[in-house]
């Protein structure tokens, strides 16, 4: 859904911080598509009632910016205010976050009237001292790495699973090339209300769902290392494991962690991504350090693929540069990034 520049957009835009024994990067990046319809949102510490919590979320617009903007802003809001939540309750709560800010954006101005279409998924965790709590609703992602590997990930709503595509045709509507009704490719969704209107069904019970999947872990500090929250714009070219092992190699390299997101967004462009990037990353004590042998392997790697560019270009007078790359491609080369490979330099 969307057109594209002629060029893509490659600035971005960043955040950092840490707090409640967390820290975090964000880095989000308009790319090809004619508007930034991400958004996202990073707070440790909750307030005074809820001080060692923290809430990290981003939010994957379509049709628009208004209801990925809106949620940004009030879903988090919706989550901790609501009876549930304050009970202890914490997976009700969250989910009846979900509904309570879906119901209440219905009757913003332009979302009120149908002037404006837009819609947009939702991951989120809510991280206390002693557990993690993830809320996805829609295609955005997000992912554990926790002893040495990606032990959780969030599962996709896409119309064509069969519980979706059950819901949507109980519904009256119809899954064609993988999209409802031929046009949306989530079957899950904030906002996109021109499919939630089917009389006698609840809001679970439209052709898309503001329901999201909530899911439950407990902390283990010897052993996890860091949560990933992406839209589909990351996912779409790297797998959990690509991006879970790219984003460890770079973590031995530094702890700038906007730079790390900085550096996984332009890898995904290079791979192909034509969509919104965001990204969000938290890191948990038991995350990797920089470590001294590893940054002098990378200074080795640059030297080496300096010196490869430019015995190709002395060798091969006029070739361009996608000429060479693709040269590069073919060869060999030991020690690139895991994960992110040639695209990643």
């Amino acid at each position: 859904m969307g057109a594209f520049l002629e060029k893509p957009k490659t600035e971005k835009h960043n955040e950092h911080g840490c707090g409640n024994g967390l820290c975090y990067g964000v880095a989000s990046m308009q790319g090809w598509r004619v508007e930034m319809e991400d958004a996202h949102c990073a707070i440790t510490g909750l307030g005074e009632d809820l001080k060692e919590w923290s809430f990290f979320a981003v939010f994957d617009g379509h049709a628009g910016a208004k209801v990925s903007a809106h949620c940004a802003e009030h879903l988090l809001d919706c989550i901790v205010t609501n009876e549930e939540f304050k009970n202890s309750d914490f997976i009700k709560g969250i989910r009846a976050g979900f509904l309570d800010l879906d119901a209440r954006m219905r009757h913003l101005p332009g979302l009120a009237s149908g002037e404006d279409k837009s819609g947009s998924t939702a991951v989120c965790a809510l991280i206390s001292p002693k557990q993690i709590y993830i809320a996805n609703c829609g295609d955005s992602r997000a992912v554990l790495y926790s002893g040495g590997e990606a032990t959780f990930s969030t599962r996709d709503h896409k119309p064509v699973l069969p519980a979706e595509k059950e819901r949507i045709i109980n519904a009256g509507g119809s899954v064609m090339i993988q999209r409802v009704n031929g046009s949306l490719a989530v079957s899950r969704a904030l906002g996109d209300y021109e499919y939630k209107n089917v009389e006698g069904r609840g809001p679970c019970e439209q052709l898309v769902s503001p329901e999201p999947e909530v899911f439950v872990r407990d902390r283990d500090d010897k052993k996890d290392e860091f949560l990933v929250l992406a839209c589909d714009g990351v996912w779409d070219v790297m797998s959990n494991e690509d991006l879970c092992s790219y984003i460890n190699s770079r973590l031995l390299l530094t702890e700038d962690l906007e730079l790390i997101c900085n550096k996984v967004i332009d890898t995904c462009l290079y791979k192909g991504s034509r969509d919104n990037m965001s990204i969000v990353l938290v890191t948990f004590p038991g995350a990797q350090k920089p470590s001294s042998e590893a940054i002098k392997q990378e200074i080795e790697l640059e030297a080496y693929i300096e010196r490869r560019i430019a015995d190709i270009v002395t060798r091969e007078k006029g070739m361009d540069f996608y000429e060479m790359l693709n040269t590069l491609a073919e060869e060999d080369i030991p020690g690139l990034p895991p994960g992110g490979g040639l695209s990643a330099k």
